[in-house]
């Protein structure tokens, strides 16, 4: 799950829920036990000119926050000795630039307001709610589209890997929250230069996210291999 707002005079945030993603060049110990529940890959504004990137992050700010942040905002692509290599990207290229809101001004308040959107958003929930679970059976986009926008109502953004080469379905990959900057949910439109700012960090092995097709059948699993 990703949260994304925006820090100019357009109201806009983003909060995304992932699937994690293990590739067979990783690794055993790269991507051991990961999450069969959507998670959190980070809070993302969208213009990036105020960022202060000399402000490195301190795992040491966000201790009372470490056991929410190991199971909804986990890394499992990183060795277990730098677990905390995740966080200290998303800090660093999203939250540095974030903390020109009051609300997000410290290490302590961009993961802790994270962690809380995610809880608030609640997708695991909802989208069980709507009968939408792993399954090795395909969906239609659309009804999914559906059922997210029936419960917030707002539109998020979901993103897929593409069909490999002889099949014919998307993956469901990431969904994607979007907020103003009170940070209340709206719906998820393009601004000028997200996409590019979107497909730098959406990136996954050789494959890269990219707005799920009406069209394609789609498959839901519980990870992605």
């Amino acid at each position: 799950e990703l949260l994304y707002f925006p820090l100019n005079h357009y109201p806009s945030t983003h909060i995304t829920n992932v699937l994690y993603f293990c590739f067979p060049q990783m690794s055993a110990n790269d991507c051991q036990d990961p999450p069969e529940y959507w998670t959190i890959h980070g809070l993302w504004p969208d213009k990036t000119e105020d960022c202060n990137r000399t402000w490195h992050f301190n795992v040491t700010e966000i201790k009372d926050l470490m056991s929410d942040m190991r199971h909804y905002w986990p890394d499992v692509l990183h060795s277990s000795l730098n677990r905390t290599q995740f966080w200290k990207h998303e800090w660093e290229k999203h939250g540095t630039c974030a903390a020109t809101l009051q609300v997000l001004n410290s290490q302590k308040k961009y993961f802790g307001k994270a962690l809380e959107l995610y809880q608030h958003i609640d997708l695991n929930s909802c989208l069980l709610k709507a009968g939408i679970k792993p399954s090795s059976s395909y969906y239609q986009m659309t009804a999914i589209k559906e059922a997210l926008t029936t419960f917030y109502g707002v539109t998020p953004k979901i993103q897929c890997l593409p069909p490999e080469e002889g099949e014919k379905a998307q993956t469901i990959g990431q969904i994607e929250f979007c907020f103003t900057k009170e940070l209340q949910l709206r719906n998820c439109t393009a601004l000028k230069g997200e996409s590019d700012l979107m497909q730098a960090d959406l990136k996954l092995g050789t494959e890269k996210l990219s707005v799920c097709s009406d069209t394609l059948p789609t498959y839901y699993p519980s990870q992605v291999q």
